[in-house]
Protein backbone atom coordinates (compact mmCIF):
# COMPACT_ATOMS: atom_id res chain seq x y z
CA UNK A 1 0.00 0.00 0.00
CA UNK A 2 3.06 2.18 0.72
CA UNK A 3 4.46 2.05 -2.98
CA UNK A 4 0.39 2.51 -3.74
CA UNK A 5 -0.16 5.57 -2.08
CA UNK A 6 3.61 7.22 -3.00
CA UNK A 7 2.96 6.98 -6.89
CA UNK A 8 -0.61 7.98 -6.68
CA UNK A 9 -0.05 11.28 -4.10
CA UNK A 10 3.11 11.67 -7.05
CA UNK A 11 0.94 11.80 -9.81
CA UNK A 12 -1.26 13.85 -8.39
CA UNK A 13 1.56 16.43 -7.10
CA UNK A 14 2.96 16.89 -10.89
CA UNK A 15 -0.95 17.22 -12.34
CA UNK A 16 -1.70 20.12 -10.09
CA UNK A 17 1.74 21.70 -10.53
CA UNK A 18 0.15 24.43 -13.21
CA UNK A 19 -1.47 25.29 -9.86
CA UNK A 20 1.25 24.67 -7.50
CA UNK A 21 4.22 26.95 -6.23
CA UNK A 22 6.33 23.91 -7.29
CA UNK A 23 8.05 24.33 -10.61
CA UNK A 24 8.48 21.23 -13.36
CA UNK A 25 11.52 20.97 -14.81
CA UNK A 26 11.66 18.60 -18.27
CA UNK A 27 14.83 17.74 -19.86
CA UNK A 28 17.41 18.24 -22.73
CA UNK A 29 19.34 15.50 -23.78
CA UNK A 30 23.06 17.28 -24.13
CA UNK A 31 25.22 13.71 -24.56
CA UNK A 32 24.17 9.92 -24.22
CA UNK A 33 27.15 7.93 -23.28
CA UNK A 34 26.97 3.67 -23.15
CA UNK A 35 25.99 2.33 -19.84
CA UNK A 36 26.84 -1.58 -18.89
CA UNK A 37 23.19 -2.79 -18.81
CA UNK A 38 23.98 -5.67 -16.05
CA UNK A 39 24.74 -2.98 -13.68
CA UNK A 40 21.99 -2.50 -11.29
CA UNK A 41 23.02 0.82 -10.34
CA UNK A 42 22.47 2.00 -6.75
CA UNK A 43 24.94 5.13 -6.40
CA UNK A 44 26.23 7.15 -8.92
CA UNK A 45 28.62 9.86 -8.61
CA UNK A 46 31.56 11.89 -10.46
CA UNK A 47 35.14 12.39 -8.90
CA UNK A 48 38.20 13.75 -10.80
CA UNK A 49 36.66 12.50 -14.66
CA UNK A 50 35.44 9.45 -13.64
CA UNK A 51 31.80 8.11 -12.90
CA UNK A 52 31.75 5.80 -9.80
CA UNK A 53 28.99 3.62 -9.51
CA UNK A 54 27.63 1.19 -7.00
CA UNK A 55 25.23 -1.76 -8.20
CA UNK A 56 23.33 -4.24 -6.26
CA UNK A 57 21.55 -7.68 -6.41
CA UNK A 58 22.95 -10.32 -3.91
CA UNK A 59 26.36 -11.57 -5.28
CA UNK A 60 26.61 -9.12 -8.55
CA UNK A 61 27.13 -6.11 -6.12
CA UNK A 62 30.01 -4.25 -6.28
CA UNK A 63 31.98 -0.38 -6.65
CA UNK A 64 33.09 0.91 -9.98
CA UNK A 65 35.27 3.47 -11.53
CA UNK A 66 34.03 4.06 -14.86
CA UNK A 67 35.02 5.97 -17.79
CA UNK A 68 32.36 8.47 -19.31
CA UNK A 69 32.73 8.25 -22.62
CA UNK A 70 33.43 4.65 -23.14
CA UNK A 71 31.43 3.56 -20.36
CA UNK A 72 34.09 0.82 -19.33
CA UNK A 73 35.05 -0.53 -16.30
CA UNK A 74 38.57 0.46 -15.22
CA UNK A 75 38.58 -0.54 -11.39
CA UNK A 76 35.93 -2.26 -9.56
CA UNK A 77 35.59 -4.27 -5.88
CA UNK A 78 33.11 -6.86 -5.19
CA UNK A 79 30.99 -6.92 -2.00
CA UNK A 80 31.05 -9.57 -0.16
CA UNK A 81 28.17 -11.70 -2.21
CA UNK A 82 25.80 -11.74 1.34
CA UNK A 83 25.14 -8.20 1.07
CA UNK A 84 23.01 -6.25 -1.53
CA UNK A 85 25.19 -2.67 -2.51
CA UNK A 86 23.05 0.36 -2.62
CA UNK A 87 24.02 4.11 -2.00
CA UNK A 88 27.27 4.96 -2.19
CA UNK A 89 29.14 8.90 -2.56
CA UNK A 90 32.88 10.43 -1.71
CA UNK A 91 34.15 12.45 1.51
CA UNK A 92 37.75 13.29 0.67
CA UNK A 93 39.85 10.40 -0.32
CA UNK A 94 36.71 7.56 0.84
CA UNK A 95 34.38 6.11 -0.41
CA UNK A 96 30.86 5.04 1.77
CA UNK A 97 28.82 2.25 0.60
CA UNK A 98 25.32 1.32 2.68
CA UNK A 99 23.75 -2.41 1.54
CA UNK A 100 20.12 -2.59 1.40
CA UNK A 101 19.32 -4.80 4.79
CA UNK A 102 22.49 -6.07 6.37
CA UNK A 103 22.23 -2.18 8.03
CA UNK A 104 26.09 -2.22 7.40
CA UNK A 105 28.19 0.03 5.46
CA UNK A 106 31.33 0.04 4.14
CA UNK A 107 34.49 2.70 4.03
CA UNK A 108 37.11 2.14 0.81
CA UNK A 109 39.74 3.99 0.09
CA UNK A 110 38.67 6.29 -3.17
CA UNK A 111 42.22 5.24 -4.64
CA UNK A 112 42.50 1.49 -4.39
CA UNK A 113 39.22 0.45 -3.51
CA UNK A 114 40.87 -1.03 -0.37
CA UNK A 115 38.71 -1.53 2.39
CA UNK A 116 39.20 0.78 5.08
CA UNK A 117 36.26 0.49 7.69
CA UNK A 118 32.93 -0.85 8.51
CA UNK A 119 29.76 1.00 10.67
CA UNK A 120 26.41 0.14 11.50
CA UNK A 121 22.94 1.47 11.08
CA UNK A 122 19.54 0.66 12.07
CA UNK A 123 17.16 -0.46 9.43
CA UNK A 124 17.43 -0.24 5.32
CA UNK A 125 20.00 1.79 3.24
CA UNK A 126 18.83 2.95 -0.38
CA UNK A 127 20.38 6.25 -1.40
CA UNK A 128 23.75 8.45 -0.28
CA UNK A 129 25.11 11.79 -0.57
CA UNK A 130 26.66 14.49 0.88
CA UNK A 131 28.04 18.19 1.09
CA UNK A 132 31.36 17.42 2.56
CA UNK A 133 29.80 18.36 6.13
CA UNK A 134 27.32 15.93 6.25
CA UNK A 135 25.61 12.61 4.48
CA UNK A 136 22.47 12.60 3.31
CA UNK A 137 20.94 8.85 3.48
CA UNK A 138 17.09 7.74 2.19
CA UNK A 139 15.98 4.30 3.60
CA UNK A 140 12.98 4.22 1.17
CA UNK A 141 10.50 6.90 3.40
CA UNK A 142 10.10 9.80 3.21
CA UNK A 143 13.30 11.07 5.91
CA UNK A 144 16.42 11.48 4.87
CA UNK A 145 18.45 10.80 7.48
CA UNK A 146 21.42 13.58 7.89
CA UNK A 147 24.42 11.51 9.52
CA UNK A 148 28.17 13.43 10.55
CA UNK A 149 30.15 12.56 7.25
CA UNK A 150 33.32 11.73 9.54
CA UNK A 151 31.98 9.38 11.89
CA UNK A 152 28.69 8.01 10.25
CA UNK A 153 26.65 8.58 13.53
CA UNK A 154 22.91 10.02 12.86
CA UNK A 155 22.86 13.57 14.08
CA UNK A 156 19.02 14.29 12.99
CA UNK A 157 16.16 13.37 10.21
CA UNK A 158 13.93 15.65 7.66
CA UNK A 159 10.88 14.35 6.42
CA UNK A 160 10.69 15.08 2.40
CA UNK A 161 7.26 17.16 1.58
CA UNK A 162 5.69 18.19 -1.42
CA UNK A 163 2.72 21.05 0.04
CA UNK A 164 2.64 19.46 2.78
CA UNK A 165 2.66 15.69 1.56
CA UNK A 166 5.09 12.87 2.58
CA UNK A 167 7.12 11.79 -0.38
CA UNK A 168 8.14 8.32 0.16
CA UNK A 169 10.59 6.03 -1.81
CA UNK A 170 13.53 8.40 -1.97
CA UNK A 171 15.98 6.50 -3.61
CA UNK A 172 19.00 7.63 -5.00
CA UNK A 173 21.00 11.11 -4.40
CA UNK A 174 22.92 13.69 -4.90
CA UNK A 175 23.71 17.00 -3.55
CA UNK A 176 23.41 19.40 -6.45
CA UNK A 177 24.04 22.61 -6.07
CA UNK A 178 23.43 23.17 -2.76
CA UNK A 179 20.03 21.44 -3.07
CA UNK A 180 19.32 17.79 -2.84
CA UNK A 181 18.08 15.83 -5.66
CA UNK A 182 16.36 12.70 -5.42
CA UNK A 183 15.27 9.86 -7.47
CA UNK A 184 11.52 8.39 -6.50
CA UNK A 185 11.53 4.70 -6.80
CA UNK A 186 9.74 3.63 -9.28
CA UNK A 187 9.20 6.54 -11.45
CA UNK A 188 10.65 8.77 -13.75
CA UNK A 189 10.64 11.91 -11.51
CA UNK A 190 13.54 13.49 -9.70
CA UNK A 191 12.84 16.03 -6.69
CA UNK A 192 14.34 18.77 -6.02
CA UNK A 193 14.88 19.37 -2.08
CA UNK A 194 15.71 21.63 0.45
CA UNK A 195 17.77 19.96 2.53
CA UNK A 196 17.23 21.92 5.13
CA UNK A 197 13.79 21.89 5.54
CA UNK A 198 13.06 18.67 3.55
CA UNK A 199 10.33 20.90 1.20
CA UNK A 200 10.16 19.84 -2.25
CA UNK A 201 11.41 22.43 -3.87
CA UNK A 202 10.79 21.48 -7.87
CA UNK A 203 9.98 18.20 -9.98
CA UNK A 204 12.38 16.94 -12.72
CA UNK A 205 9.86 14.76 -15.04
CA UNK A 206 11.97 12.35 -17.06
CA UNK A 207 9.72 10.54 -18.78
CA UNK A 208 10.60 9.50 -22.31
CA UNK A 209 14.35 10.11 -21.58
CA UNK A 210 14.60 5.94 -22.36
CA UNK A 211 11.26 4.48 -22.59
CA UNK A 212 10.61 1.09 -21.44
CA UNK A 213 10.71 -0.56 -24.99
CA UNK A 214 14.13 0.88 -25.73
CA UNK A 215 15.97 -0.68 -21.84
CA UNK A 216 16.97 -3.40 -23.37
CA UNK A 217 15.16 -5.74 -20.61
CA UNK A 218 11.85 -6.63 -19.54
CA UNK A 219 12.85 -6.68 -15.97
CA UNK A 220 10.68 -4.69 -14.15
CA UNK A 221 13.47 -3.81 -12.07
CA UNK A 222 14.99 -1.48 -14.44
CA UNK A 223 14.03 1.95 -13.52
CA UNK A 224 15.32 5.34 -13.56
CA UNK A 225 17.90 5.70 -10.83
CA UNK A 226 21.23 7.15 -10.97
CA UNK A 227 21.82 10.63 -10.56
CA UNK A 228 25.59 12.25 -10.61
CA UNK A 229 26.85 16.28 -10.56
CA UNK A 230 30.23 17.21 -11.99
CA UNK A 231 29.92 20.87 -9.97
CA UNK A 232 33.28 21.80 -11.82
CA UNK A 233 31.82 22.11 -15.26
CA UNK A 234 28.23 21.93 -13.95
CA UNK A 235 27.07 18.77 -15.68
CA UNK A 236 24.21 16.90 -14.57
CA UNK A 237 24.10 13.01 -15.68
CA UNK A 238 21.38 10.35 -15.11
CA UNK A 239 20.90 6.73 -15.38
CA UNK A 240 19.11 4.28 -14.65
CA UNK A 241 18.76 -0.31 -13.39
CA UNK A 242 20.57 -1.75 -16.35
CA UNK A 243 20.01 0.22 -18.79
CA UNK A 244 22.22 0.59 -21.65
CA UNK A 245 22.80 4.20 -21.98
CA UNK A 246 23.88 7.03 -18.97
CA UNK A 247 22.49 10.68 -19.76
CA UNK A 248 23.81 14.43 -19.88
CA UNK A 249 20.93 16.35 -19.57
CA UNK A 250 19.65 20.20 -19.20
CA UNK A 251 17.06 20.86 -17.03
CA UNK A 252 14.50 23.20 -18.91
CA UNK A 253 11.48 24.60 -16.79
CA UNK A 254 7.97 23.67 -18.27
CA UNK A 255 5.74 26.57 -18.86
CA UNK A 256 2.56 27.01 -16.30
Amino acid sequence: MLKQFTTLALASALASAAQAAIPVYGFVVKNTYPHDPQAFTQGLFFRDGYLYESTGQNGKSSIRKVELKSGKVVQKQDLPPEVFGEGATAVGNQLIGLTWTSQVGYVFDLKSFKLKQKFEYVGEGWGLANDAKHLYMSDGSSFIRILDARTMKELRRIQVTAEGTPINQLNELEVVGGELYSNIWGTDVIARIDKDSGKVIGWINLTGLLPKDQRGTSSPDAVLNGIAWDGKSQRLFVTGKLWPKLFEIELVPLKK
